[in-house]
């Protein structure tokens, strides 16, 4: 094993540190069990923030050196390290991931991969995952093989920002003969507070969103950045011994009573980064005592300094990189379920490609004494690396296999059920295309009628013939939304008037529910449907109200508890009551749309890749008595009409992938827009029989 002094550590000056390096494995371990599925180690992301602490120390460290040794930074210098450190290895990982996905995923699946290595090229991959996280309709998608790549998208950002940073401040205080140290504190501290302060706020707000917000995480890099600018810490040795374990408890504590459902960055990340910064300062104690971090015998720095764990810690970066791409791979050739045994089959073998990028790429690289002499040549390296990555981003989503766009003359949908009397099983052309079909969603959606997360109330989405003797409300939330090809269609052969209430993740029964894309509660969704009710209640007998709604929520008990199985779905079941109720006693007439079935698959994603086996696209109904309550709601409540497309989709109990040469799922659970709009016959049947026309 190579123990020598890392090249950053020695060109700074300062001693090695080589409890850091095993503090490094102490994070990588934890994050590689919890993405490995080992239950009882679901907080293990907090390895992440570990991560961000030790860069800030280590970063600052060394550029603190720099400018106590010359009185400048050399910014060329920096970044030259940093390429050389970084990009070579990472962009042996993208150019790997895209051949692997070119192999193992489909077309549509290739083009989203693709967009997802250029942001990871261009190290702004924090964000484009945060706006996925924070958009409804990428909730259903499968994990990117380069998602992990968040966390070095935020390291590349601090390294952009604080070497700039400092020498800036310190280059104006040292002009006026002042002592810099006092200004880079205060400096600090305002990232400090600043960040923690917003960290806190938009975790409460967007959870989803703040995971990945480099805003909310820049006080982690600058907790050690803090830890650095300490210099020597003087305390006894049995001090500085208590003090590393106590880290050591917090991270272990992190890691094993953190879950899913802890409200994460904000307040929680406290608990894995002070950890971390206390071991930092312990070792930094010891180092400055006789024997240093390896004559403390009690302390928790020996114990990370052991060959063993330095050499995990040593292959952390390059065992990051591929650990994900290999879960993620493993997932699509044996099924996104991965057991235990085979997430840790798939960390076990992805140690392999890291081994050998290690000794043949990382190590090599980055102690090159050729690029250590000539910066230029070494951020020259980087740009190369960041082009080769680029290119292959963008190669991966021109070399797609294209699937001809059908014109609508050639599209009959749900029309064409009476002649295929067994499912469609090839296609020369289809509407949507298979590989854009996400964007297929009607146009209330792109006119701003779909409320979002945050937002309490909706525009003035009105439709057809403002005059109209009828009106129709179309009502709920994006299960609604996929229906208003299909009404506004009628709308307009009748002449009526539509107006469209429909809010993301929020369903029409008068029952709180968890908001699954910012993963806690929804009180927005509680505001908006109060506000739409008291819309929907200045109608009329000249009114009717379509309600729909995905089953699939999370809804709240009377204590506050959340309810599942058939408490939940009774709960939501009564829930439906009351608004039909409500509405009822207004005078409106109501009309519930049943929820449609889920695929298991990315219905899309399939057809993108079997377009002349589209059989193997289709998915068989199941039949859910929790997932059934507007059904049964409808059924009980008078004067309600249930109407059912399940036929249309789902002939003889098959849901059908297309029908009419009209793809019907935009992911797996939501309509195509083309394919709703063929549904308008059916859904004027129905009014007529209800006597609604």
């Amino acid at each position: 094993m190579n123990s020598g002094k890392h090249p950053d550590e020695a060109e700074s000056g300062r001693r090695f540190r080589p409890d850091i390096e095993g503090l490094r494995a102490v994070a990588i371990v934890a994050v590689l069990l919890c993405h490995a599925g080992v239950p009882f180690l679901a907080g293990g992301y907090v390895g992440v923030d570990v991560f961000f602490v030790i860069s800030g120390f280590l970063i600052t460290r060394l550029l603190v050196g720099e400018l106590d040794r010359s009185g400048t930074i050399s910014l060329r210098g920096f970044y030259a390290r940093r390429a050389k450190r970084l990009l070579p290895l990472s962009a042996v990982l993208l150019a790997t991931v895209g051949v692997l996905s070119m192999i193992l995923l489909s077309p549509l699946r290739n083009t989203e991969v693709a967009g997802d290595i250029v942001s990871s090229a261009l190290y702004v991959a924090n964000w484009h995952f945060a706006a996925q996280s924070v958009d409804y309709f990428a909730q259903g998608l499968e994990p990117s093989p380069v998602l992990h790549l968040w966390s070095l998208a935020i390291e590349e950002q601090f390294y952009l920002v604080w070497p700039g940073l400092i020498l800036a401040t310190t280059w104006f205080w040292r002009r006026r003969g002042r002592s810099v140290r006092p200004v880079l504190w205060a400096v600090l501290a305002l990232i400090l507070a600043g960040s923690l302060i917003y960290g806190v706020i938009i975790t409460d707000e967007k959870p989803a969103f703040a995971y990945f917000d480099t805003f909310a995480r820049a006080w982690e890099l600058g907790l050690g950045a803090a830890v650095a600018l300490l210099a020597a810490v003087k305390m006894p040795r049995l001090a500085a011994a208590a003090l590393g374990w106590a880290g050591v408890a917090a991270i272990v504590y992190a890691c094993f009573a953190f879950t899913g459902e802890t409200s994460f960055p904000g307040t929680a990340a406290l608990v894995p980064t002070l950890g971390a910064a206390a071991l930092i300062l312990s070792g930094s104690a010891l180092a400055a005592t006789a024997g240093g971090v390896r004559g403390a015998r009690l302390g928790a720095a020996r114990v990370l300094s052991l060959s063993p764990v330095r050499y995990v810690g040593r292959i952390s970066y390059s065992w990051y990189l591929w650990h994900w791409p290999a879960i993620v791979f493993a997932a699509a050739i044996w099924g996104p379920r991965l057991s235990v045994a085979a997430g840790l089959a798939a960390v076990a073998v992805s140690w392999i490609p890291t081994q050998i990028t290690h000794l043949l790429i990382e190590d090599p690289v980055r102690r090159a004494p050729s690029l250590a002499r000539l910066p230029n040549r070494a951020i020259a390296l980087g740009l190369a690396c960041t082009a080769v990555a680029l290119g292959v981003g963008i190669g991966l989503g021109a070399a797609q296999q294209t699937v001809r766009t059908a014109p609508l003359s050639e599209v009959r949908g749900a029309a064409a059920l009476a002649e295929e009397a067994t499912p469609q099983e090839t296609a020369v052309a289809l509407r949507p295309n298979p590989l854009k079909a996400r964007a297929d969603r009607g146009s209330s959606y792109y006119e701003g009628c779909m409320v979002g997360i945050p937002g309490t109330n909706s525009n003035k989405c009105l439709y057809g013939n403002p005059h109209g003797e009828r009106t129709l409300i179309l009502f709920g939330d994006s299960h609604a939304m996929q229906y208003f090809p299909t009404v506004d269609e009628m709308v307009k052969r009748w002449g009526w008037r539509l107006v469209v209430l429909t809010k993301a993740e929020c369903p029409p029964e008068e029952l709180e529910v968890r908001s699954m894309v910012e993963d806690r509660g929804y009180s927005q969704c509680d505001e908006w449907r109060q506000d739409a009710l008291e819309r929907i209640e200045t109608g009329d007998e000249n009114t009717t109200v379509i309600m729909s709604g995905d089953t699939e929520y999370t809804p709240y008990g009377p204590n506050g508890e959340e309810l599942s199985g058939d408490a939940a779905a009774e709960a939501m079941e009564a829930g439906y009551l009351r608004t039909l109720a409500r509405i009822r006693s207004a005078g409106p007439r109501t009309v519930v749309i049943r929820d449609n079935p889920t695929s298991t698959a990315d219905v899309p994603s399939c057809v993108s890749e079997d377009i002349q086996h589209l059989s193997r696209c289709a998915f068989r109904r199941h039949r859910e008595w929790d997932r059934e309550y507007d059904v049964r709601a409808a059924e009980r409540s008078p004067e309600t009409h249930l109407v059912s497309f399940i036929a249309d989709i789902c002939p003889g109990e098959v849901c059908r992938a297309v029908i009419g040469n009209a793809l019907t799922y935009r992911d797996k659970d939501h309509l195509t827009a083309t394919f709703a709009r063929t549904l308008e016959p059916m859904l004027e049947t129905d009014f007529r029989e209800a006597g609604l026309l």
